[in-house]
């Protein structure tokens, strides 16, 4: 390697990019070619950088798959900043293995975290949590130990692991400023600002109030029946009922937590489930099951009791009950809270990560987009959604998560 490519190398770990661009901006040999392609993307010209990128990677010769497999790293990072999630993780796997092989264990290292922050933002958390379990962070530069604890933090978010997730975020931090990266200290401290926004609204007797984040994980010791409105389950401390699948079932559950102490009319009931403006014999036929069903859902938890007017929820064991809404109840409130992140996503990323299909989300975008609510820019499968931060909106309960009780 010459010393203008370990020049540019030296800039491009220093977070210099226009020192590596000074380098290497008329070469168009392999190495210059990476280096540029790295540069480009850490400055937001994704598309640019992909081609150089690819380009490297053709040029280079059957006796350097070391420098390959680091393009196909570089390229599948740029695929998750610009959130197109849905690009060969076998790929990026089969050049882990390379640089392992190898002896570039840095590289490797961060291949594994690329994998690692992908499953979390799909929400295969336990994957996630598993792969993440073999790097061993000691020997890892700043910046990349501060990729690390972002990770760790990311994941200890979702899971309501509050205290987990302030340690790493400090832990972070520290390692961010060691590198002298100044996009990275901005990024941890974006994820930091997570546990200081409120991340639901408690519903009790009739009044609301905000919850933090480490509110929110107490919030079971406290011995109440919750009926947990950002994830469609009910829960207490020792057991939980996830009604995902079952939206009429959890909307009667909510709407009869929300009357505690008092009942729901039937009327009410099938307004709320059913959405029905009138309620006809049918409908009271179909409520009569649907809360049979219920009562078969929640036995050990609560009982349905008949009343004259309606239904009443009774805890059987639980010194009260609680919903837990998100602070901002709107249609397409998971797909925001995605796009809250800044990031630029692909349609298909926003699909993988919310687990439906590409036509639901295209169609939910282009309800967005013509309220104004979100923006695109590109064309065909370089096509992204951006929407500006709102200030204050519910990110974190509504982010992809294990499926309630794993």
């Amino acid at each position: 390697m010459d010393s203008m490519i370990t020049a540019a190398a030296r800039a491009l770990a220093a977070g210099d990019l226009l020192g590596v661009l000074n380098r290497v901006a008329l070469r168009e040999d392999p190495p210059a070619l990476a280096l540029r392609g790295i540069a480009m993307a850490r400055l937001g010209d994704f598309a640019r950088a992909k081609a150089l990128l690819q380009k490297a990677a053709r040029g280079f010769g059957p006796r350097e798959a070391v420098a390959r497999a680091r393009c196909i790293v570089a390229e599948a990072e740029i695929a998750l900043v610009s959130r197109d999630l849905g690009w060969p993780a076998k790929s990026l796997e089969a050049a882990r293995a390379t640089l392992e092989r190898r002896g570039d264990r840095l590289n490797a290292a961060h291949a594994r975290h690329l994998s690692v922050r992908r499953l979390v933002l799909i929400g295969r958390l336990d994957e996630a949590e598993q792969t993440l379990a073999e790097i061993d962070p000691s020997p890892l530069p700043p910046a990349l130990r501060a990729a690390h604890e972002l990770v760790i933090a990311g994941i200890a978010i979702r899971r309501l692991r509050t205290q987990v997730a302030r340690t790493a975020l400090a832990q972070a931090a520290r390692a961010a400023r060691h590198s002298g990266i100044e996009a990275l200290v901005a990024e941890v401290e974006s994820a930091t600002a997570l546990l200081r926004a409120p991340a639901a609204r408690l519903i009790a007797r009739g009044g609301a109030r905000l919850l933090l984040l480490e509110e929110v994980e107490r919030l079971p010791a406290t011995g109440a029946l919750i009926i947990d409105a950002c994830r469609n389950s009910v829960r207490t401390a020792d057991a939980i009922v996830a009604l995902a699948t079952r939206p009429v079932l959890f909307a009667l559950a909510r709407a009869l937590a929300e009357a505690w102490p008092g009942d729901v009319s039937r009327n009410a009931l099938v307004a709320r489930a059913f959405r029905a403006k009138e309620a006809d014999e049918s409908h009271r036929a179909r409520l009569r099951v649907e809360i049979g069903r219920l009562r078969a859902a929640l036995r050990g938890l609560a009982e349905i009791s008949a009343t004259a007017d309606g239904f009443a929820l009774l805890p059987h064991r639980a010194s009260g009950i609680v919903v837990l809404a998100p602070p901002v109840e709107e249609r397409h409130a998971t797909l925001l809270a995605l796009l809250a992140d800044g990031e630029a996503w692909s349609s298909s990323g926003l699909a993988l990560a919310l687990g439906t299909s590409s036509r639901s989300v295209q169609r939910a975008l282009d309800a967005l987009a013509s309220a104004g609510r979100v923006q695109s820019f590109g064309r065909g499968p370089a096509r992204r959604w951006v929407t500006p931060p709102v200030p204050g909106f519910p990110t974190v309960l509504l982010l992809p998560a294990p499926p309630p009780g794993s």
